[in-house]
């Protein structure tokens, strides 16, 4: 009889804890391309979907399985599809509900090649896309049109952090028949829950802090056992953002301290954002936990933390944001977030390089912002690294 936990920590290390035919503590990493079937019936049963079984890696393998489930049951959803990386997840997800004429909402700021898909997507096969706000029922309506066929929002957006609330947008959603996909990098199940909301599909970049220590790309995505399958034998299997046995088998070990991590993540980054709070150098400071008004009620209803990323702006513009960051020692200037390391880039100049200044700007994305994704080092040594390069500066 499996024993009742609720614990984070104990869910997390039982994680990786079923059953194999070696009953290996660590489950084992199944590093094969092909399976063998024991006769040729056998095959072409696998190959039909009426017999279970694996035949090929880039549609199931065991390791692969296990680090979808996992996400699947964190999430709180029935099934979940694992990519090569976020933008195969995103990209895994949106293709098989859209097709040309139809209509994407999003959500007004989203990262930088997510914005380059939507691009891509209108150009290539005219699926149009609109941005909204989404801040109020009003707004939502006003942006679904009668092609729309679902509902795409980042929260907390990349690299602003303002917040949308889920449930809102999902009840509007749902009225018109339309979909729901959250994207919960930033937060993951551990500090916010979007299918509990309302959310129909959640996709992770689970380079970020699912794998947690800068040593894999990856991406997932869940919801229902009936739309998971879609994905799986659409895009999963013919386009082929296939995630790797290893590297699933590196995001199972990652994730198995993820409680422990996040929690020092978001205490340091409580720390830093008070110490940026008050240097005269810092126009402008976009950390939820400091967010007033609607945007605190949103956090306060669906999020368990502030989380651990900040963005703020410099008042000398992108000449100031970069040279600010080369004066930075401890923290490394790097495009990515979520890991144990402490990361600083310049969105304008990085990542979202591909959106075109005046889209930026309506995003609320000036050229002096930075953003800091803060790690799990001491905070005291965090703190003195961003004191001296803003004295240089």
């Amino acid at each position: 009889m499996e024993p009742q936990v609720s614990g984070w920590n104990t869910r997390l290390a039982r994680l990786t804890g079923a059953k194999n035919p070696y009953d290996s503590l660590t489950p084992p990493l199944v590093q094969t391309s092909t399976f063998v079937f024991p006769d040729a019936q056998t095959g072409g049963a696998r190959f039909a979907g009426e017999q279970p079984g694996y035949v090929y890696t880039r549609l199931g393998n065991p390791t692969v399985q296990l680090f979808e489930e996992a996400v699947a049951s964190l999430e709180g959803a029935e099934a979940g599809v694992a990519f090569a990386s976020g933008m195969g997840a995103i990209s895994g997800v949106l293709l098989p509900l859209l097709k040309p004429g139809d209509h994407l909402l999003c959500s007004e700021g989203v990262y930088g090649s997510t914005f380059g898909l939507l691009e891509f997507l209108a150009d290539h096969f005219r699926i149009a896309h609109t941005f909204s706000p989404l801040q109020t029922e009003a707004q939502i309506e006003t942006a679904i049109t009668g092609d729309t066929k679902a509902i795409y929002i980042e929260t907390p957006i990349n690299p602003t952090l303002s917040l949308v609330d889920i449930e809102m947008v999902a009840q509007a959603a749902h009225r018109h028949g339309l979909m729901l996909i959250v994207d919960n990098t930033f937060m993951t199940p551990y500090w916010q829950k979007p299918i509990e909301l309302g959310a129909d599909v959640v996709v992770h970049s689970a380079t970020k802090y699912l794998g947690g220590h800068g040593d894999v790309i990856a991406g997932a995505a869940v919801g229902s056992a009936e739309f998971m399958r879609t994905v799986r034998l659409s895009t999963l299997k013919d386009i082929g953002a296939v995630l790797s046995p290893f590297d699933a088998w590196l995001l199972l070990r990652g994730m198995r301290t993820l409680a422990l991590r996040m929690e020092q993540h978001a205490k340091n980054a409580q720390r830093v954002a008070a110490f940026l709070a008050n240097q005269t150098a810092v126009a402008a400071l976009h950390y939820p936990g400091y967010f007033e008004g609607g945007q605190r009620s949103i956090l306060q209803r669906q999020m368990r933390s502030p989380g651990a990323m900040i963005s703020f702006e410099l008042s000398g513009g992108m000449k100031a944001g970069m040279a600010f960051m080369n004066h930075l020692k401890l923290i490394k200037i790097a495009v990515s977030l979520g890991d144990i390391h402490s990361l600083i880039q310049h969105p304008a100049s990085m990542t979202h390089s591909l959106v075109p200044p005046e889209e930026r700007l309506r995003m609320g994305l000036p050229d002096g912002m930075v953003r800091l994704s803060v790690g799990i080092e001491d905070a005291d040594d965090l703190i003195a690294d961003l004191s001296q390069a803003f004295e240089r500066l």
